[in-house]
C-alpha cells in the first residue's frame, strides 16, 4: 500500500605592457578561482525545476560523515524543502511554514497557517508559495514570512472511496490515509500552478494571486504539475493524466491509466510527472510507470511493477529513469527509451513514497522504514544509509528477525478504524515521506518524526 584592464599606458608599447601585466596576473587569477567555493544551483521548487527531473546541480555526498544539524517541528515534515539563497523553506503538519538558516539550522521566521502543510513550497520573485488543508493557497514574503496574498479554492479533501483497501464496512465512503500529500506548486512565466482536492488545476498570477484559469478534472488532484514547452502536465485521482496549455488551461490531450474494479479502489495518479527530452514519465496506483510522448500523449511504454503502487515521482538523467515502489520496496533504473530494467535494489521490503534525487553519481531516497538510502549509481549498490531518530527507537517493533519489514503487523483487522490505527502506528517509525534536496554538498529532507535533517 503502501537543481578592459584599467590604468595601463596608451603610449607606444602599451600592447607589450598589457601582455606583461596580464601574464603576471594569471597566477593570481588562478589562485582566486580555486579559492572560491564551487557554485551550486538553488532548489527553488519541488523536484528542483519546472520539469521535475529530480536532478540537482550539486556535489554528491559519496560517504555519510555527519548530521550537520536537525531542526525540530511539532508535527510531521511531509513537505519537501526548497533551498534558496541560504534559506530552507519547509512546511509541517503543525500548521507552520518554516524558514531555516541552511548553515546553522536555526529559525529565521515561521508563518502560522494554522492548518496542516503537506505541500512542498516553491520560491520565486521573493515569494514563497504553498497550499494547506484549510483550502487556501498562500504566498508569503520570502525574507520576512509576512502574508502577501491567499487564494481560496473550493475546499481541500482527500481521495475517498467505498470499501477502500478492502476495509469494512464495505458500503462506507472512506478517506485514504495514504493520500498523504497536497499538490506542490510550480512557478513559470509569472504564473503559479497547482492542483487541489476540489478537483481543479489552478493557474494564478504569481504577484497578485488573481485567477488566470482553472481546469476541472474528475476527482482530487494531489499530484504536482510539471511544465515544459508551455504545457502543464499533471495527473488526477480520476485515473487520467492531462496535458494543458499553460497560458489558457485548454486541454491538449489526456491519457487513461488503469481501472481497478476488483481490488478495492486502489486507483488514480498520486505520482508527479517528470518531463525530459520530449517524454513525460509518471507513476500510477495501477502499478505502472508510464512514458508518454509529451506532444501527443501517445504511450511509448509502460513498466509493470506487478502489484505495487508507484507513488514516487521519477528522476530522469542521461537516458535512464529512476523510481521506487510501494509494497515491494524496490528501486528501479530503467532505460528511458525502452522501459527495460537496467538494475533494481530492494529496500528491506519497506514501501517508498519519497521521490529520488540525483547529484553526481549518487541517488538519494527516503523509505517508510525511516531509513534514508544512498545508492552509488556507478556500481549499482547501496553506498550508505541513515536512520531517523524515530526509526532507531520504534522500527524494531515492526521488523522481522531477518531485517525485513513486518509491514502488516500494526493492522488488527480489516475494519476501517483499525486501518487508521495501524497507519498511525507506522508513522511512529519516522517514515521519510519528504523527498530529498541536494544543495552544495548537503542533503536536506524531512521525517514524520518532526525533524528537518541536513546530512553531509
Amino acid at each position: 500500500m503502501w537543481k578592459s584592464v584599467s590604468g595601463l599606458s596608451s603610449s607606444v608599447g602599451s600592447t607589450e605592457k598589457i601582455h606583461m601585466r596580464l601574464k603576471s596576473c594569471l597566477p593570481c587569477f588562478a589562485i582566486l578561482l580555486f579559492a572560491l567555493p564551487a557554485f551550486c544551483a538553488d532548489a527553488s521548487m519541488f523536484r528542483g525545476n519546472a520539469e521535475h527531473s529530480g536532478v540537482y546541480d550539486a556535489a554528491e555526498v559519496k560517504k555519510f560523515s555527519k548530521v550537520k544539524w536537525k531542526f525540530h517541528t511539532a508535527g510531521q515534515v511531509i513537505s519537501s524543502p526548497a533551498v534558496v539563497g541560504g534559506t530552507i523553506y519547509v512546511g509541517s503538519t503543525d500548521g507552520n511554514l518554516y524558514a531555516v538558516d541552511s548553515e546553522a539550522g536555526t529559525l529565521k521566521w515561521k508563518f502560522e497557517a494554522k492548518s496542516r502543510i503537506a505541500s512542498s513550497p516553491a520560491v520565486s520573485g521573493g515569494l514563497v508559495y504553498f497550499e494547506t488543508y484549510d483550502g487556501n493557497f498562500y504566498a508569503v514574503d520570502a525574507a520576512t514570512g509576512q502574508l502577501k496574498w491567499k487564494f481560496p479554492t473550493a475546499g481541500e479533501r482527500r481521495f475517498s472511496a467505498t470499501h477502500l483497501h478492502g476495509s469494512q464496512p464495505a458500503a462506507e465512503t472512506m478517506p485514504d490515509p495514504w493520500d498523504c500529500y497536497l499538490s506542490s506548486p510550480v512557478v513559470w512565466n509569472g504564473v503559479v500552478y497547482f492542483g487541489s482536492g476540489d478537483g481543479n488545476v489552478y493557474a494564478l498570477g504569481a504577484a497578485s494571486g488573481a485567477l488566470r484559469w482553472k481546469f476541472k478534472t474528475g476527482d482530487v488532484v494531489h499530484a504536482s504539475p510539471a511544465i515544459a514547452n508551455g504545457t502543464v502536465f499533471i495527473g488526477s485521482w480520476d485515473s487520467y493524466f492531462y496535458a494543458l496549455d499553460a497560458a489558457t488551461g485548454n486541454e491538449k490531450w489526456r491519457f487513461k491509466t488503469g481501472d481497478d474494479p476488483d481490488t478495492h479502489n486502489q486507483v488514480g495518479i498520486q505520482s508527479s510527472a517528470a518531463v525530459v527530452d520530449g517524454v513525460v514519465y509518471f507513476g500510477s496506483r495501477d502499478s505502472n510507470l508510464y512514458a508518454l510522448d509529451a506532444g501527443t500523449g501517445q504511450k511509448k511504454w509502460a513498466f509493470s511493477t506487478k502489484g505495487s503502487w508507484v507513488i514516487t515521482s521519477p528522476a530522469v538523467r542521461s537516458g535512464k529513469v529512476y523510481f521506487a515502489t510501494s509494497d515491494s520496496g524496490l528501486l528501479y533504473e530503467l532505460d528511458a527509451k525502452t522501459g527495460s530494467v537496467v538494475f533494481s535494489l530492494k529496500f528491506q521490503g519497506w514501501p517508498t513514497f519519497s521521490s529520488p534525487a540525483i547529484a553526481g553519481d549518487m541517488l538519494y531516497v527516503g523509505s517508510t522504514s525511516g531509513r534514508f538510502n544512498a545508492v552509488d549509481l556507478t556500481n549499482q549498490k547501496m553506498a550508505w544509509t541513515f536512520e531517523t531518530d524515530a526509526s532507531k527507537q520504534n522500527a524494531p517493533a515492526y521488523t522481522k528477525p531477518d531485517g525485513t519489514a513486518d509491514y502488516y503487523a500494526p493492522f488488527a483487522s480489516d475494519f476501517y478504524d483499525d486501518l487508521i490505527a495501524g497507519y498511525n502506528k507506522l508513522l511512529t517509525v519516522g517514515p521519510i515521506l519528504s523527498s530529498p534536496v541536494v544543495v552544495d554538498n548537503v542533503i536536506y529532507f524531512g521525517g514524520t518524526d518532526g525533524n528537518l535533517y541536513a546530512l553531509m
